[in-house]
């Protein structure tokens, strides 16, 4: 097996392009990343209208094999991952014995192995339990493609339009949260219609050594049709409206799947998994602090961690919060507040540098892609 690296701030194979397109770089997850290019609004913009172009290469890649993968990973996360489907993406959540999230990461189901992508800030962390709970199985093997495989993706209503030319497959005719293998200009790939953003999109696969070459292919050939390339700025602002949690945010150790708004992902009818006991608890006591989306009036920011009330009780805190150009520019937020707190129309409170702002709880997604 071969570790996923130095712990040392690293960096993609695209460092120097993002420094000359004018990226503006930050430490995110163990890696230099690139912020934002041309300003996180018109990146947001491109995305919602156009398409852009991220770079994902930090995200931790995991190639599992074995007969044994589907059945091992049924024993470690919420959602199943047996039933998949040959070239099926999954969302799924690792947990721990409390209930609590590990991580929450993607499962793809390709012809002769699994890929498992991680977040990128809890890849020495997972890649520690899955080689512990791999340990003694010779049906499941765990491999790092951390730093060899790149990832490259391409989201916006004109992500088809623009990849689709590029490549030996139909993109067109990929079901979302599918994938395949394939060729773009010729590198070998797998491709997954998946995305973190709202909007359709891909997700690209590719050896790290193709990268540089593709991604400059990418902004060429998508130039004309509108695609800008987009940073994490534009990235986070994306996902918040689309409802996608954010794994130190809306899902922690401490905050479990149910809290973190991803019941529907919790297959309790699934044999024993590890954190099983704690969230059937969880569900039949209901009484759990629970992820909710809240609109601000006005035009002050709420930040991560400012304590929400409701009727001058304290009930929660911000977890999440940007404004929504979206929505017209009104200031949005995920708050993690009591169960009586957390339903559609209730009144709240987010105390922002000693003064209270009146929100309103509303449904989850804030944002939803045009048909």
């Amino acid at each position: 097996m071969s570790a996923p690296g130095s712990t040392a701030l690293r960096r993609t194979r695209l460092h120097s392009l993002h420094r000359e397109l004018g990226g503006r770089m930050v430490p995110f997850g163990g890696f230099e990343m690139p912020v934002q290019y041309g300003g996180i609004l018109r990146e947001h913009d491109a995305v919602r209208e156009r398409a852009g172009l991220f770079d994902l290469s930090h995200m931790a890649q995991y190639d599992l094999r074995g007969d044994g993968v589907a059945a091992w990973a049924d024993e470690l996360t919420v959602n199943a991952v047996a039933t998949m489907k040959p070239l099926q993406a999954r969302y799924n959540i690792f947990t721990n014995e409390r209930g609590g999230c590990h991580d929450d990461v993607l499962f793809y189901r390709l012809p002769d192995r699994w890929l498992l992508v991680v977040n990128a800030g809890n890849r020495e962390k997972m890649w520690e339990l899955l080689n512990a709970a791999a340990a003694g199985r010779p049906d499941v093997q765990v491999n790092s493609d951390h730093g060899q495989r790149a990832l490259l993706a391409v989201q916006g209503p004109r992500a088809a339009e623009i990849l689709g030319p590029l490549c030996d497959l139909d993109v067109a005719a990929l079901k979302y949260y599918y994938c395949a293998e394939g060729r773009v200009d010729g590198a070998p790939a797998v491709i997954a219609r998946t995305g973190y953003t709202g909007e359709d999109g891909f997700e690209l696969f590719v050896d790290g050594r193709d990268a540089t070459r593709l991604w400059t292919l990418l902004i060429e050939a998508g130039a004309p049709l509108g695609l800008e390339p987009a940073g994490l700025g534009a990235r986070d602002m994306l996902r918040l409206e689309a409802g996608m949690p954010l794994y130190g945010f809306e899902l922690s150790e401490e905050i479990s799947p149910l809290a973190g708004g991803q019941g529907w992902a919790v297959k309790t009818a699934k044999p024993a998994f590890t954190g099983k006991a704690a969230l059937v608890a969880q569900l039949e006591r209901d009484d759990y602090d629970r992820i909710a989306g809240a609109v601000l009036e006005g035009r002050v920011p709420a930040r991560s961690g400012y304590a929400v009330f409701r009727d001058g009780e304290r009930v929660g805190e911000v977890r999440s919060a940007s404004i929504a150009p979206s929505l017209g520019n009104r200031n949005i937020a995920t708050v993690l507040v009591r169960k009586d707190a957390a339903a559609v129309g209730t009144a709240l409170q987010v105390e922002i540098r000693g003064s209270q702002h009146a929100a309103t709880v509303v449904p989850l997604p804030f944002y939803k892609r045009k048909a």
